[in-house]
């Protein structure tokens, strides 16, 4: 997260943008993330942010903010793990915020779902369950959940709480804990 905060600061003076390389194959995320999700979603949408900053294209702010999100976002995501839930330092501020990983995940649905449009959701360092409209770049994010329809549509049609019921599956929880 550091290495991430530090690129924000140097791109918003001098730097170019780079969209961070997946740790994992195209295709292994599926079922839960396609592979033309995936190609769509970080190939595509998460390359021209990078791209039109780079460039001077369009809102800088915007573009610096989607692409340090999507940074922040695919790294966090691995192979789908049935049971897979979180450990450590994660899973005892979720129990200490939440009481159990139920209950948090039912929080989580239930302030997601209350988004109108397009956006982002996460956990911040301190547990709390916050939501991001469009693109901002917020310091404290553990966890994050990206909301715009390019996150779910193809592999999901309008069933939203399908794609964030089974997006659990492929939360890297050991870099959450790294962010805490």
């Amino acid at each position: 997260m550091r290495d991430l905060l530090s690129i924000v600061e140097t791109a918003e003076t001098t730097s170019k943008l780079v969209n961070a390389k997946l740790p994992y194959g195209i295709k292994d995320l599926e079922p839960v993330m396609s592979k033309d999700t995936l190609n769509y979603h970080h190939g595509e949408l998460a390359q021209g942010y990078v791209d039109r900053f780079n460039k001077g294209e369009g809102d800088p702010d915007f573009n610096l903010a989607g692409s340090y999100l999507h940074n922040l976002f695919f790294p966090q995501l691995q192979a789908p793990k049935s049971g897979n839930k979180p450990h450590g330092i994660s899973l005892e501020l979720i129990n200490k915020k939440y009481k159990s990983f139920s209950e948090f995940q039912d929080q989580m649905l239930k302030d997601a779902m209350a988004i109108q449009g397009s956006g982002w959701i996460y956990m911040s360092q301190n547990g709390e369950i916050k939501t991001i409209k469009n693109h901002q770049i917020k310091k404290d994010i553990a966890l994050l959940i990206d909301w715009w329809e390019h996150a779910w549509a193809l592999d999901y049609q309008s069933d939203k709480k399908s794609y964030l019921e089974n997006i659990w599956r492929i939360i890297n929880w050991d870099i959450v804990n790294t962010r805490l």
